[in-house]
């Protein structure tokens, strides 16, 4: 059995490849807006470890509850002498928007808590590309659920991707996190 494919179907399909940046690589850098500003991503961190928190939508119940995760833990980042940048595929104004929504929020009895890291626009979708978190053959922006840790060198330590339907937990960020700097500082 021989399947014939004509030449000129084969020649009209487009050959698309992602590249996510690899654990050991220096991580992807961008200039963007975000709620802080213009950052240039990570240079603006200085010698400080990142993590970046990438989100397919504002205004979710999944991902608005991880910010206010990552909010309330901010102080235990700071010690950790760790910055975080949420990244986004909304314009801008919704991210007012949304970082407004959620600071007026008592979540889970704990008490309102102001947003201080950037959450970046993407809404072009060209930084999630660049981090490997859109498929290809899609413009959909339903697959850009990554958490990218870096060091202070810039390069990725850490690299987590999760379904829609699963929140990350700043628990575990936190334990990847220090086990990462304790495997540094003590040359493993």
């Amino acid at each position: 059995f021989f399947l014939i494919i004509p030449a000129t179907l084969l020649l009209s399909q487009e050959i698309h490849h992602v590249t996510i940046p690899l654990v050991g690589q220096e991580a992807p850098s961008f200039t963007a807006r975000t709620t802080n500003g213009t950052l240039n991503f990570p240079a603006d961190f200085g010698r400080k470890w990142k993590i970046l928190v990438s989100h397919p939508q504002d205004f979710t119940p999944v991902c608005s509850t991880e910010l206010l995760e990552l909010a309330h833990a901010q102080g235990e980042f700071d010690k950790l002498n760790t910055s975080i940048a949420v990244i986004s595929t909304d314009p801008l104004d919704i991210h007012f928007q949304w970082k407004k929504a959620m600071e007026e929020v008592n979540y889970q009895g704990r008490g309102q808590v102001k947003l201080k890291f950037p959450l970046i626009d993407d809404d072009k979708i060209v930084i999630s590309r660049q981090y490997g978190m859109i498929h290809p053959s899609s413009n959909s922006t339903k697959d850009v659920r990554g958490v990218f840790i870096l060091d202070p060198d810039n390069l990725i330590q850490g690299i987590f991707f999760y379904p829609n339907t699963v929140g990350r937990n700043v628990e575990e960020l936190k334990r990847t996190l220090i086990a990462l700097q304790t495997a540094r500082a003590d040359n493993v």
